[in-house]
């Protein structure tokens, strides 16, 4: 499909991972679609996604449990319409992808189902052992490729949200191939850009997740929703040098244990689920016992699993340890928490609409509520899925921006993000220092465990920062001015949430705020955060 003269398409989709491939489907149906990635077509965390996709499949299994189980690891922030909404949706999306040649892993004739943390059933789905993500995107690629009105286009980087009548009607995006920026018009935009784990030095994420969408959809005017809430993947690869590369919860939902460096497994110490506790509750448990043995790891212990059922279950993950000489069958892997996933994001409503016209959000890049304070395992491919097909029958029927509620208005309300300072502006760093320090300071201070000190210090430094202007028109450049954004939004959220609530916990503030109902954070480019 060639663009038409004018450089116009009826819809753009801003990212090829799980949301964006099956939003594109759907709208195909009632026009043109271009799908911009600024990597390879397969450069998402949807590629990288191993332990599997949650749904109530299994004999043993309802949606009701489904439920039960996504509210509680949410800690009481999910939004429990946007549950139900999954759990129920779920089931029928995932017979889809089957229908469309999705291979998942079989007992004979019958669906295989494992189970992780915070689960109460089996019900997680997977495909060649630890590579589920990866066939889930082939699959839906395959099926994109039969379809006449989506483009794919490869090496497109984003840069900016174009709103006309206070409309989103445009993209301007950057491609090696050109000199300079290219626009492309649209009846509606998609951001489905995923997540933003790069903006913090340690992390399980791709290096093209920097959380572009989130930092245009802000610049734009949009809404943002419970930027603190970033979750942390408690087992990752710990080896000097080399990526985080992730460890799947399946491991341990297979029954390995997790180790401190005396050998010590430490986890029924921290809670009654032990290795299979919320994500949350392990990554802070991990942290502690680092801190009590002053390592910098602890150890993941599978040595007491049948080795043959090991390679066979986790063939990327054996082969990728076995790189850096660790075989996971014998030796004790080292390991310690990363960055690893955005709860928050552009705030939506049920179908993918944010608070302005033409533009809709999916996936990690949005906010839905329905994961809470802390994302249940494995519901992250879920949500791409069904709130995917979701934001394409919003776009279809020309939905209009969603409602939220607005922001403080009494005197002595915050002052918004962009308010002048009597300070003089920070002097320019280069882009390759202001990431490496923007990066450095999310991990020090805006971490696993955090405090006001901390994160006023984190807050006072980031704000401090400075790209040049005017910014180069290049890739780097504009991950750098994202990525300084996104981890200003991220500590300012972290700062105003004066409680500790699932991934998000404050050693000053070590209890839930029980005097008021559970509340969302919001903010945006003309709002400090506040809550509702």
């Amino acid at each position: 499909m060639a663009l038409r003269k004018d450089n116009s398409v009826d819809f753009v989709v801003l990212g090829g991972g799980i949301a964006g491939m099956r939003a594109a489907i759907d709208l195909a149906q009632g026009g043109r679609v271009i799908i911009l990635t600024k990597d390879d077509l397969y450069e998402s965390n949807t590629e990288y996604a191993q332990g599997g996709i949650a749904a109530a499949l299994s004999e043993d299994d309802e949606v009701t449990l489904h439920r039960h189980d996504t509210i509680q690891a949410g800690d009481g922030l999910c939004r429990e319409e946007a549950v139900r909404v999954l759990v129920e949706e779920g089931p029928p999306q995932i017979q889809q992808l089957i229908d469309w040649g999705m291979r998942f892993d079989r007992n004979g004739t019958k669906l295989a189902f494992t189970r992780e943390g915070a689960h109460s059933r089996s019900r997680v789905l997977h495909a060649h052992g630890d590579s589920t993500g990866s066939e889930i995107l082939r699959a839906l690629m395959a099926k994109a490729r039969t379809l006449p009105n989506i483009q794919l286009r490869p090496h497109a980087f984003v840069t900016e949200l174009i709103r006309e009548d206070g409309k989103v009607c445009a993209v301007n995006y950057l491609e090696s191939s050109a000199p300079s920026a290219r626009t492309i018009h649209a009846g509606a935009v998609l951001l489905a850009t995923g997540g933003l784990g790069h903006v913090y030095k340690e992390t399980t994420n791709p290096s093209v997740a920097c959380g572009d969408g989130v930092a245009m959809a802000y610049r734009a005017g949009a809404l943002l929703s419970d930027m603190e809430f970033v979750q942390f993947h408690p087992t990752a690869l710990f080896v000097k040098g080399a990526p985080r590369f992730l460890l799947s919860e399946a491991l341990r939902g297979e029954g390995a244990y997790l180790r401190n460096l005396l050998l010590e497994r430490f986890m029924p110490r921290y809670h009654e689920a032990a290795e299979l506790a919320p994500r949350d509750v392990v990554a802070r448990a991990i942290t502690l016992e680092m801190q009590k043995t002053r390592a910098q790891f602890v150890y993941l212990d599978l040595t007491g699993l049948d080795a043959d059922h090991v390679q066979k279950r986790f063939p990327r993950i054996f082969s990728t340890c076995m790189k850096h000489n660790i075989d996971i069958t014998t030796d004790l892997v080292p390991i310690r928490p990363a960055a690893h996933y955005a709860m928050g994001g552009v705030a939506t409503d049920l179908y993918g609409a944010t608070s302005l016209p033409g533009l809709f959000a999916a996936g990690e890049v949005a906010s839905t509520g329905v994961h809470g304070a802390n994302r249940l395992a494995s519901n992250s491919l879920l949500e791409g899925l069904v709130f995917g097909a979701r934001a394409a029958a919003a776009m279809l029927n020309k939905q209009p921006a969603a409602a939220f509620p607005s922001p403080p208005s009494k005197p002595g309300a915050a002052a918004p993000a962009h308010a002048a300072s009597s300070a003089p502006p920070p002097a320019a760093a280069p882009i390759e220092k202001a990431v490496e320090l923007v990066r450095g300071i999310l991990w020090e201070k805006v971490a696993i465990i955090r405090d006001g000190k901390t994160l006023t210090e984190a807050v006072t430094r980031l704000v401090g920062l400075a790209l040049p202007e005017p910014l180069p028109q290049s890739r780097p450049a504009h991950e750098a001015s994202n990525i300084l954004t996104v981890g200003q939004l991220i500590a300012r959220c972290a700062l105003a949430r004066e409680e500790s609530r699932g991934a998000h916990y404050r050693s000053d503030f070590p209890l839930k705020n029980s005097s008021k109902p559970p509340r969302h954070s919001y903010v945006s480019r003309d709002s400090a955060p506040y809550f509702d």
